[in-house]
């Protein structure tokens, strides 16, 4: 296992051969990390390791400066694997030793990125529950995303707050994120939501003067 970006790039990890887990491919993480590094500053996010395993990803987030990490697993040989890595790196990674489902039916806190890589044998009611949970608990930060690791045999792309999903060989990554209020544009009663960027850029409304411009903008908003 190795780290592939940040302080500790290049830095490789043995895990002890007995531990139950399925390492994310360094082509999958990279990628991975390639799509969050255009959306947030490693430095003021908060993650959430769900599945943890090794530890794999959260080390990927604490090399690039991530200091809010808590990690899940339900095997003890897993959570002691990562404590003593974390002490190794020196790095500010919290363990729980839990069943995921029942951790994500009690916490409350909140996290901007959580990642979840359960067993990739998991039937798809067992790969639902975990965005059922983490949207209907609310432990998603408004800018967040909650990325569920699966084989490509896996469809998650009906569930709810899906978003869109990253193929890498035999890997998926699964985008979950919270739903927006979608705002409404109205002109004279009509909604013309889906109209008015193009009417304002385009030629199909034709502007006399700049007053016109001005009481063509002034409409209600939902």
């Amino acid at each position: 296992m190795r780290i592939i970006s940040g302080k500790f790039k290049s830095k490789r990890l043995i895990a002890p051969k007995k531990l139950p887990v399925r390492p994310t491919t360094d082509m999958a993480k990279e990628a991975l990390f390639n799509i969050l590094n255009n959306h947030y500053y490693f430095e003021d996010i908060s993650v959430l390791d769900l599945f943890a395993g090794t530890g794999n990803i959260s080390y990927e987030f604490a090399s690039r400066g991530t200091e809010n990490i808590i990690c899940v697993d339900a095997d003890y040989g897993c959570v002691k694997f990562i404590n003593q890595t974390a002490k190794e790196l020196d790095v500010n990674i919290s363990t729980i030793k839990s069943d995921v489902f029942k951790y994500l039916e009690r916490t409350a806190i909140k996290s901007t990125i959580i990642f979840a890589d359960p067993p990739y044998d998991f039937s798809t009611e067992d790969f639902a529950k975990i965005p059922e949970l983490v949207f209907k608990n609310d432990l998603l930060s408004d800018d967040g995303l909650l990325i569920v690791e699966h084989s490509k045999h896996t469809k998650l792309d009906n569930l709810p707050n899906f978003s869109y999903l990253k193929r890498y060989g035999g890997s998926v990554f699964s985008f979950f994120e919270k739903e927006t209020k979608e705002e409404k544009y109205y002109l004279n009663g009509k909604d013309v939501s889906d109209s008015f960027i193009d009417s304002f850029f385009y030629d199909d409304i034709d502007f006399e003067d700049d007053l016109t411009l001005h009481f063509m903008l002034v409409f209600e908003k939902d």
